[in-house]
């Protein structure tokens, strides 16, 4: 299999973008929320604050708005090339001018938002070719938060109660982006208890391996296997290959799902996942070593 020489920086959502803490407010997040880290490291992976960034408002729905506080975030980081692609429907997407700063940028942000909207705009189109050519064949950085992040592989959950989850048919899946094969991913997961939604999707799919992103969480991906978990919170691994028994298959829509021996991992900032192997790591390094522990 092509290993990708580009890397994806997936983000479970609510990334922080230099909100300053309030006095007397009782901040929920730790205190590593307000260093920027997950922005940061986007803009250390694209090689520095002077490369060329394209944010791509597609998926939000106040895509002026959204692009505004990411210039604000960025510029704070001393970045000084950052541009918007305001991209609102298919016809978009097919603009040559939109095409040629694609090209030229060192990496891409995709916003939070609807992921419908990704697959819709760019599914099949020029765009969408380009940007496997560069992730595949250059040292490019896609990243993306929130619904970016889940539209990233190749199966996007587009639909799902959370606490409706986990009764067959409330989950519902498409066809995403198709950065990472076999690979479901599910963002603001802790915060929206999403863990039912996520596992209902790998039980119908126990091929691809389920991904849970909490927020101001991402994993760095690279050769399109190797990932490693930064930012403050946790990032969650669901992997349905071991399953020996579901009955997902067999009841009526509506009714509970059960699933035998469904492996779970839980990755801090730092921890690392193999996607091949299917393997945790305490460190980074370990994995890109290949030490078993």
């Amino acid at each position: 299999m092509e290993k990708p020489k580009g890397k994806l920086i997936s983000i479970g959502g609510a990334e922080d973008k230099g909100t300053e803490p309030e006095p007397k407010f009782i901040q929920k997040n730790n205190l590593n929320f307000f260093e920027l880290q997950i922005l940061q490291r986007i803009v250390q992976e694209v090689g520095g604050p002077d490369k060329h960034i394209e944010v791509i408002t597609s998926a939000s729905s106040i895509p002026h708005e959204v692009g505004d506080g990411y210039l604000r975030a960025f510029g704070r980081l001393g970045c000084s090339n950052v541009q918007m692609m305001h991209i609102k429907k298919r016809e978009d997407a097919m603009n040559e001018d939109y095409l040629e700063r694609l090209r030229k940028c060192d990496g891409v942000m995709f916003t939070g938002g609807n992921q419908m909207r990704l697959s819709t705009f760019f599914g099949g189109t020029e765009f969408l070719y380009l940007l496997h050519d560069r992730y595949l064949n250059d040292e490019f950085v896609i990243a993306g938060t929130s619904a970016g992040a889940m539209a990233m592989s190749n199966t996007m959950i587009y639909q799902g109660s959370s606490s409706e989850a986990l009764l067959k048919g409330e989950v519902k899946l498409t066809t995403g982006l198709g950065f990472l094969k076999d690979v479901i991913i599910d963002s603001h997961f802790i915060t929206r208890g999403r863990f039912g939604r996520l596992t209902e999707a790998v039980a119908s799919n126990p091929q691809a391996i389920g991904i849970g992103l909490g927020e101001d969480t991402g994993l760095l991906i690279t050769e399109g296997r190797y990932m490693e978990a930064i930012g403050s919170g946790l990032v969650i691994i669901i992997d349905g290959h071991n399953i020996k028994f579901t009955n997902i298959a067999d009841v009526n829509y509506g009714s509970p799902v059960s699933i035998e021996n469904m492996i779970v991992h839980v990755l801090a900032k730092g921890n690392a996942y193999d996607l091949y192997k299917r393997t945790f790591f305490p460190e980074a390094e370990m994995m890109h070593k290949g030490v078993v522990v």
